[in-house]
């Protein structure tokens, strides 16, 4: 099986090599595209959490099969989803589309006071003690 970079080595190097794209399949590569794109910023986002598949699924009130899929590109999540899997990735999601140009990145939110209440005052992120921003551009 050909793994996504390889796929897209290859393919860059037939537009390099001018062979065009049919225009449908083009339209479908790009969808493909986000949705391996939007599930890739998933997993980073989980795993830099230390989440099991099983946590953020039930977290975010989903199943963890539908979650799995989601982070291999295999569906593009709804956007009342994508609120819930920012709510529990504890991150804020912002897209950005413009034609065929899209940004998609969780921006970590600050930690909640030690009481355990959310701390809804501070939704500026916290530069000191966040990880790295998750950021994700594509190009067609």
């Amino acid at each position: 099986m050909v793994s996504h970079a390889e796929w897209k080595r290859s393919r860059d190097r037939k537009v390099v090599e001018g062979i065009a794209e049919d225009p449908e399949r083009e339209r479908r590569r790009k969808e493909r595209d986000l949705a391996w794109d939007l599930g890739q910023i998933i997993y980073d986002r989980r795993t830099a959490l230390g989440l099991s598949q099983t946590v953020l699924a039930r977290r975010a009130g989903m199943s963890q099969p539908q979650l799995s899929k989601m982070e291999l590109g295999g569906t593009v999540p709804t956007l009342p989803l994508l609120g819930r899997l920012a709510r529990a990735l504890e991150a804020a999601l912002t897209m950005r589309l413009s034609g065929d140009t899209w940004t998609v990145e969780f921006q970590p939110l600050t930690e909640a006071p030690a009481t355990g209440a959310p701390d809804h005052a501070a939704d500026a992120p916290d530069h000191q003690n966040r990880p790295p921003e998750v950021t994700v551009a594509a190009q067609a």
